[in-house]
């Protein structure tokens, strides 16, 4: 195993993807050339009858209603077995919480240090009643690479190879966001832990489609099919303040 101190150097091929503006949604169920769009603030609380504290307004308020239905019909491929599964079965559809934790690719070096985040915070989630769901870009071998090496339980680790859920929740994609977005300055404040979580890190489980490396993450909570909290990531490192996840988990009653 490496034992180096430094953070690992990732040379990339030239990107074959154009560095066009954020990629669109897919289009949501009976809505008419309608995509998801969280706009404004990077953190939407998404108003729920069951949430116990103020939240700030969705500037998207068809957000909350249609996004989980739509979510549900995705398939992503469970790492621990390769096989497909749908998001509808992953948690209870109707009462059951989430946190659905999106990462960029399982070759991004910031993308351990999240993954490495939630798995040291799932005994929280556990006893609250939420069900942990990280997804990487990626196929099942590259997302083994991540949970054998970090070390991440493969039975709360999916791969979305063709970024399927991430078109569809509208996260952001493009040279702009990964190598030169402000808000990716934020990685330097949580050098150590970075460290710490790269210290088995290998670039092999970088996507063979190097296009994928531009794809954003973000971080998402649902109590049944309804979305009660987003936030996409401005940039390269850029992740969810674990403390608003949890305050949401918590405030938010578990049946």
């Amino acid at each position: 195993m490496a034992t180096s101190t430094s953070l690992p150097r990732v040379s990339l091929p030239p990107v074959a993807r154009p560095a066009a503006a954020p990629r669109r949604g897919a289009p949501l169920p009976g809505r008419r050339q309608g995509y998801l769009r969280l706009r404004g603030s990077p953190a939407v609380v998404v108003p729920a009858a069951a949430a116990g504290s103020p939240s700030v307004p969705s500037p998207y308020p068809e957000a909350g209603s249609g996004v989980g239905d739509a979510l549900g019909g995705v398939a992503i491929y469970s790492a621990a077995t390769g096989e497909p599964v749908l998001f509808s079965d992953l948690w209870d559809q109707n009462e059951g919480m989430a946190v659905v934790a999106l990462l960029r690719h399982f070759g991004c070096p910031c993308c351990w240090e999240l993954a490495s985040v939630l798995r040291d915070t799932k005994e929280r989630f556990d006893s609250a009643g939420v069900k942990l769901i990280a997804v990487g870009v990626g196929t099942p071998d590259k997302a083994r690479i991540l949970a054998e090496r970090l070390p991440f339980p493969l039975e709360y680790l999916y791969a979305d190879p063709e970024r399927k859920a991430y078109d569809l929740l509208g996260l952001y994609f493009g040279i702009g966001r990964t190598f030169f977005n402000p808000a990716s300055a934020k990685v330097f404040s949580r050098f150590d832990s970075l460290k710490e979580a790269v210290k088995n890190y290998t670039v092999e489980a970088t996507p063979d489609d190097r296009a994928s490396v531009l794809q954003q993450g973000g971080m998402f909570v649902f109590k049944g099919k309804e979305l009660i909290y987003a936030r996409k990531d401005e940039g390269t490192g850029d992740h969810a303040p674990l403390d608003d996840v949890l305050n949401i988990c918590c405030k938010v009653p578990v049946a």
